[in-house]
């Protein structure tokens, strides 16, 4: 007996959820530079076993977004929303293009938020986000969010340092109204080194397919990386909270990126374990009722 105690204490533990190797502590300052950008935690051993990951993880993904959509059908409001934020080049775009495919369109809501329009300007500065929030049943991705409001602003000098400074708290505060209302929010930073970034950047000049990605003001952005990162460490740091608490992932390495992020997500929609909605009609009547149409 004793013996096989033994043993059961030798037993590998199983990891502990991604959520929570991932998750920045709360109200506590966030040094970037202390993250590795290159770092895979949690992660398949290499770039091929990711690979071999993503045919379960996608099956898995897509039938839990299929019970949700399903869920709200009976009057389940909960709803996930997907927000990505990061330096540019850091992956926003190739992230949403390998998690929206695993999911149904008609459930998946995806926003951009560039620079805002006039119309946008004349509201205050959540006002856009509210309108491109997921449905009851949906998973919506922000592509940029409400904190390019305390991000570029903040860099750019475009509002005043004291309505910035509210800014956090409405952030929170906006935050915690939506988790109240059934909205699970997985907010992640793709943590993106600086030379990576310059790697990335050159490959889009090398080749001419990329070019429409690639604008001179990439350059004159890449020369304030000193200001955003310190923007990035403010953001980070205040707008962690138990409602809604920021997720780093290291980005260099593209195929733990979007393993990471699938993986997140999976591990909420599995917490929330949405469940297909019981018949509201007699199943065994309606069966008897089609087979006599022949």
């Amino acid at each position: 007996m004793a013996k096989k105690d033994r043993k059961a204490g030798q037993r590998k533990q199983p990891p502990p959820p991604l959520r929570e190797l991932l998750r920045l502590p709360e109200g506590e300052p966030v040094d970037l530079s202390s993250y590795d950008s290159r770092a895979t935690p949690g992660g398949p051993e290499n770039k091929a076993a990711a690979l071999a990951a993503v045919p379960p993880l996608a099956q898995r993904l897509a039938g839990l977004q299929d019970r949700l959509y399903a869920a709200s059908t009976a009057g389940d409001r909960r709803r996930v929303l997907l927000i990505l934020q990061g330096m540019d080049t850091s992956g926003k775009g190739g992230t949403i293009k390998h998690v929206i495919g695993h999911f149904n369109p008609s459930g998946c809501r995806v926003r951009a938020f560039k620079t805002p329009t006039p119309e946008e300007r004349s509201h205050p500065f959540l006002w856009r986000v509210r309108r491109a929030l997921p449905e009851p049943g949906e998973i919506g991705i922000f592509d940029r969010s409400q904190y390019e409001d305390v991000l570029i602003t903040r860099v750019r000098e475009l509002v005043p340092r004291r309505d910035l400074g509210r800014r956090y708290g409405q952030i929170n505060r906006f935050e915690e109204v939506l988790a109240e209302n059934g909205v699970t929010i997985v907010k992640v930073f793709l943590h993106l080194g600086h030379d990576e970034q310059r790697d990335r950047l050159l490959a889009r000049l090398d080749n001419p397919d990329k070019h429409w990605k690639f604008s001179p003001s990439d350059i004159e952005d890449r020369a304030l990386w000193p200001d955003y990162r310190e923007a990035y460490e403010l953001a980070l740091s205040r707008c962690s909270t138990p409602a809604a608490p920021w997720y780093l992932v290291p980005a260099d390495r593209k195929w733990y990126r979007n393993w990471a992020i699938s993986t997140l997500l999976l591990e909420h929609l599995e917490a929330l374990d949405p469940v297909y909605p019981e018949a509201d009609f007699d199943v065994e009547e309606c069966r008897r009722e089609l087979l006599e149409t022949g």
